[in-house]
Order: C-alpha cells, then structure tokens, then sequence
C-alpha cells in the first residue's frame, strides 16, 4: 500500500528497544519510494506519554484523543494494514516544528 507524508497509517510499530512491535497509528513523515519504506512517528493514546497532542485527531481518522510520540521509525510500506485519515494543516505545521527540534535543524 503506498503512503503519502501526512498521512495517518495502521502499522505494526517497533519498541524502542526493538523487544517487539505493536499495532498502532503512525504519521507517515516520508518515504523512500525505490526502497518501499517509510518514515514514520507514532501516534499513542496514552497522552502522558506524548510529546504533541493532536487537536484535530478526528480529522486525521483517530477514534480516541491522541498525541504524536517524539520517536522516528523506518518501517517497510508493505506493513501498513491501512490508512486512517491525514493530518490537518494546522498538525503538519506543528509537526514540521518538532521535527526541527527533534533533529536541531
């Protein structure tokens, strides 16, 4: 299935001790097309261990309040199980604007 940046996806998500992985939504921040893998960082219910929460969660296809999570992934496009919805205009900025920060660019 091929993603878009912005898009919100279901895909299984590593831990960041690489233990296992979870099903989860993930914004896709990019994609290296010849590849067939994506970049991505995980969006959590459990707001208290998000770094951003999404005011318009609903519009980005989440059923419950969520927050996106300050952890970046590289996982294989075959893996998501589908798409959710997009982010908002208003995420995508502040999403750009972590990331920044995130990275120190």
């Amino acid at each position: 299935m091929s993603c878009c940046r912005n898009d919100v996806v279901l895909l299984p998500v590593p831990f960041t001790d690489l233990s296992s992985r979870k099903v989860r939504p993930a914004s896709v921040l990019g994609r290296m097309a010849r590849h067939g893998d994506s970049f991505i960082v995980p969006i959590s219910s459990q707001l208290p261990n998000t770094d951003h929460p999404l005011a318009d969660w609903r519009a980005a296809g989440l059923n419950v309040p969520c927050g996106v999570k300050a952890q970046l992934a590289t996982v294989e496009e075959r893996l998501v199980v589908k798409t959710l919805g997009r982010l908002s205009a208003r995420e995508q900025q502040a999403l750009d604007t972590l990331l920044r920060g995130w990275l120190g660019l």
